[in-house]
């Protein structure tokens, strides 16, 4: 059901101008936790597909929800490696049109399971200022942004603008000769950060040093996904945790105890 924000978003107040209204479907407790934007080309090739995902994954693991905009290439990739109980997807459009439609399943995932966010009404159609929009709050709702792919054109270093004119960290992916040029001269800017090793950028973010013999399952738990989700990905455990008083199934979520 697709419902009107009736309190302030603190993080907002950094964009130009907050927004007139916001709506939303899903889980609206995900604004209250440590956030991280993801976003990037629509095209990205196969080492950024790979790396996002595994960043966006570890992150999410680490209790850090994912914020992205739900377009095809990295905004996908970001929410998918997230798991859909702890990312927040920001559109363009009205909330009653899945857009685009190539990541409609996608999107209805993220509706029952996290949060989607708009600042437009129904029937409200996706157009280039509606965009704009889209990517200033998506800039806005993390503590820090992440462009891990983005060529010399591309639109996405509008966002990195955002970022840095709201005095927010940039991040990027390492990446070879004549790949995302976008990023790579605004690395030689020293106006971003690359990203060498995963498991050290997120120590770094948390404060928390990354522990391999960490229990996966109740990491994995930590972000409350769905009895289903968890007994997919968990089948041999989740009914164990469950016995022995780890975990707690309510109203179809998982809870770590």
């Amino acid at each position: 059901m697709i419902s009107k924000i009736n309190f302030k978003i603190d993080e907002l107040s950094s964009m130009k101008k907050y927004p007139n209204e916001l709506f939303y479907i899903g889980n609206t407790t995900l604004l209250k936790k440590k956030k991280i934007s993801i976003v990037g080309t629509r095209r990205p090739n196969s080492y950024t597909k790979e790396f996002t995902y595994k960043l966006a994954s570890k992150l999410s693991d680490s209790g850090i929800c994912i914020v992205s905009g739900a377009a095809m290439g990295v905004d996908a990739i970001a929410h998918q490696g997230a798991k859909s109980t702890n990312t927040i997807a920001v559109v363009a459009n009205g909330l009653d049109i899945r857009y685009p439609a190539i990541n409609k399943n996608l999107i209805i995932d993220i509706e029952r399971n996290g949060l989607i966010l708009s600042a437009y009404k129904e029937n409200e159609k996706a157009r280039n200022y509606t965009f704009v929009l889209r990517n200033e709050i998506v800039v806005s709702l993390g503590d820090i942004l992440i462009v891990t792919q983005a060529d010399i054109n591309s639109g996405t270093l509008t966002s990195i603008h955002y970022a840095l004119n709201m005095g927010k960290k940039v991040y990027t992916l390492p990446h070879r000769l004549n790949e995302s040029l976008g990023t790579q001269n605004l690395v030689k800017q020293n106006l971003i950060t690359v990203i060498y090793d995963i498991d050290g950028f997120i120590e770094e973010i948390t404060g928390v040093k990354n522990n391999p013999t960490q229990d996966e399952v109740l990491r994995f738990c930590k972000n409350n996904p769905s009895y289903e989700e968890a007994m997919n990905k968990f089948p041999n455990k989740i009914f164990e945790y469950e016995l022995e008083g780890k975990i707690k199934i309510e109203n179809g979520k998982v809870q770590v105890i």
